[in-house]
């Protein structure tokens, strides 16, 4: 049923918080760039309804760009040339619209884009104005109307507004507990990240959340919907005016993953890292009438039944492991039950995808890293039963990372894996994978004569006890009974996790004689929320000494010569990388950090007030935390750096800016330590683009191999 947009409430918006204007562009070019890349990877696909043609991410002309190709068989075609690099796709239910999310100059500001099928019509339709950011929500099931989120100007950030109101006790809770005082300006852009003090979300009973719906909206007046993040519908024709789902001042994240098949329940995903939860909101009475914590990872946490009457969510309320849960709701989407529908023992449900006939589900599971994919069947509308058959997929390669499915029946999905670039498998039929026909060739992985290494899972213990986890890559033809020169690599996040998938950096490395040891350390998602969380607060202190801890174990098993050994990350990595190299000073001979965070209040200064909101949840908040904050920075012990640093940042970064780089690399020259910066240009906190990652991996394995002194390998 198309949806009804004059149920919902519409209200006057202020002039700083006006819906965003779509904005045509030219016609794309015709020709299709020159391919770059032999190895080129393809990822995120998006059917259309019929399963014939496949939009998907590709960057095989050096850059990440938006293709299409037929499912089975026959050349793919990019549908916008731009070198801006695409993020997100999403074809439309009605097969009229491909939508996707582009990043201008390869920063963090985003903007959401439509093109036809057939490469015309193409139109920015939110992020267009300066300094402007958004991306993609769900399409309604019938295609007439796509949710997108856009970043507002910071302003009044004392409420929350919108055709959802989120209720009193659903203030973003901070590291103890308590929601914290309202922010004063800071020395950067940077603000306000809550409301006032005000008491936590609602205690936990029987083991659920109390789930009290919220109040109705106020229904008079125009809402103050300046600063944080808003939701619209938009119309991609451009005939009808945008309607406002929710706005929140201050969030840390906003995502419209589902719609109901009438158009009056959205579900939203909101709140910080390791604090998201699900909202359904009433879009007609302006009520959330349902609230329940998930599982950080892919923002697409789930959807609801055709009838909107069961809500089926990925999410980890209570539990060590997010599973799949089923909510059955009343008629207005008032719980009426909570269970769990498929668990499985120390194994996260990593993705949930659901067609729009909600007849059947796919899973994938996240087994220490790898993937397992199955698909089950539902229960039909208004059913007590379980779930139906399970099928599983003998899969090719690790890791799913997206799942498409197919409305009429079938799945495409983006498979990678150690000995593979990114591809699109196509598992409609019989659910046996059969790589598309654009995809590149297992083969084509790496140069003839290097073959890429496949890692061996390592467990080792830290000092306090704890178990880690992570993938060791021993340098090929190398004895094995001699330990080698050696880098720690330490992902992003925190909560992201070490996954065996083919990375073009280690294979630099590997090829340069060094081993590669990237561990899990604690904060790292995969092994549970216990692990996720045992770094808050004062815990990171532990975490820096995990860092040391796995360089001792690689040592102690005589894989790596312990004269040897260098760190490196980035992100978050980036940030251990400084910190390891000032706390465990006579450990490491060098580092590499790249985009890291070198003090801690000039990153709360200097980054987008929605990242703050996340990582004050985190790591602490600038102004209470002050102290813990200034005793984790890296900046704090640089008298303490003997080994020599490269940095590396992106020039438009404003999710690390790049002076936290900067600042650390003048400290160390001052004191007479060798470091050197490499600002790579048009990239963002992602190194998005070939030459640039090309630059990146040959610079960071040159000043590797020049203070590591590795062996390496001929070159073929």
């Amino acid at each position: 049923m198309p949806l009804d947009r004059s149920a919902l409430r519409r209200r006057s918006l202020p002039a700083a918080a006006q819906a965003p204007v779509p904005v045509h562009l030219a016609p794309a070019v015709a020709a299709d760039p020159p391919t770059l890349l032999t190895a080129h990877g393809c990822w995120y696909p998006s059917a259309d309804p019929g399963g014939e043609q496949v939009a998907y991410i590709c960057d095989r002309a050096g850059v990440p760009q938006l293709w299409s190709g037929p499912a089975r068989g026959g050349e793919a075609h990019v549908l916008d040339p731009d070198p801006d690099p695409v993020t997100e796709v999403s074809w439309s239910p009605d097969g009229r619209w491909i939508a996707y999310t582009s990043a201008p100059g390869g920063g963090e500001h985003t903007r959401v884009l439509v093109v036809r099928p057939d490469g015309t019509g193409r139109r920015v339709l939110a992020g267009a104005e300066p300094g402007a950011s958004a991306h993609l929500g769900c399409w309604t099931r019938d295609g007439a109307a796509l949710a997108v989120t856009v970043a507002q100007p910071s302003a009044d950030t004392s409420a929350h507004s919108g055709a959802g109101h989120l209720p009193e006790d659903a203030a973003p809770a901070l590291p103890d507990g308590s929601t914290g005082a309202a922010w004063t300006e800071r020395d950067g852009h940077a603000t306000l990240l809550g409301p006032p003090d005000r008491p936590a979300a609602g205690p936990y009973g029987d083991g659920l959340p109390d789930l009290a719906p919220a109040p109705p909206a106020a229904a008079d007046g125009a809402a103050d919907t300046s600063g944080g993040l808003a939701a619209y519908l938009l119309d991609p024709d451009g005939t009808r005016a945008p309607v406002l789902l929710f706005s929140e001042a201050g969030a840390a994240s906003l995502r419209v993953c589902d719609i109901g098949a009438e158009g009056r329940f959205v579900l939203l995903r909101r709140g910080p890292r390791g604090r998201r939860e699900a909202l359904l909101l009433d879009a007609v009475s302006g009520r959330t009438t349902f609230r329940l914590p998930v599982a950080d990872g892919d923002p697409w946490i789930g959807r609801l039944s055709a009838d909107s009457r069961s809500l089926w969510l990925r999410s980890d309320a209570d539990r060590e492991f997010a599973a799949l849960l089923r909510a059955r709701l009343d008629e207005d989407g008032t719980l009426q039950d909570l269970s769990v529908a498929a668990e499985r023992h120390e194994t996260a449900l990593d993705l949930l995808s659901l067609p729009d006939h909600g007849g059947w589900a796919l899973l994938a599971w996240n087994v220490h890293g790898a993937s397992e994919l199955e698909s089950v069947g539902l229960p039909a509308t208004g059913s007590d039963g379980g779930l139906g058959p399970h099928h599983r997929s003998a899969l090719p390669h690790e890791v799913v990372t997206r799942m498409a499915p197919v409305g009429r029946g079938g799945l495409f999905a983006a498979l990678s894996g150690s000995r593979r670039r990114p591809g699109i498998w196509d598992l409609t039929g019989d659910f046996a994978p059969v790589r598309t026909g654009w995809s590149a060739r297992d083969e084509d992985a790496a140069p003839p004569g290097r073959p890429p290494v496949s890692p061996v899972p390592l467990r080792c213990r830290a000092r306090d006890g704890l178990m880690l986890g992570g993938w060791y890559y021993r340098a090929p033809e190398r004895d094995p009974g001699r330990p080698a020169p050696c880098v720690i690599h330490l992902h992003g996040g925190p909560e992201e996790q070490e996954r065996p998938v083919f990375n073009p950096l280690y294979h630099e490395l590997l090829t340069r004689g060094m081993d590669v040891f990237a561990p899990d350390v604690r904060g790292s998602s995969g092994w549970g929320r216990s692990f996720v969380d045992a770094d808050l607060g004062a815990g990171r202190f532990a975490a820096i000494d995990d860092v040391a801890d796995c360089a001792a174990h690689v040592v102690a098993h005589g894989y790596a010569d312990p004269l040897r050994l260098a760190v490196m990350g980035r992100s978050y990595g980036g940030y251990l990388t400084m910190a390891s190299l000032v706390w465990h000073p006579d450990l490491f001979r060098t580092g590499v950090a790249v985009c890291g965070m070198s003090d801690l209040a000039t990153f709360f200064a200097g980054t987008e007030p929605w990242i703050a909101q996340s990582a004050a949840a985190k790591y602490g908040h600038p102004e209470r935390d002050r102290d813990l904050l200034r005793a984790l920075s890296p900046m704090s012990r640089i008298d303490q750096l003997r080994a020599p640093v490269l940095a590396v940042h992106g020039e438009h970064d404003t999710n690390v800016p790049p002076t936290e780089s900067e600042q650390f690399v003048r400290a160390a020259r001052e004191r007479g330590v060798p470091a050197e910066l490499l600002t790579l240009r048009n990239e963002g906190h992602e190194f998005l683009r070939a030459d640039n990652r090309r630059l990146y991996r040959r610079a960071a394995a040159d000043w590797l191999e020049q203070h590591l002194g590795g062996a390496p390998l001929p070159r073929s």
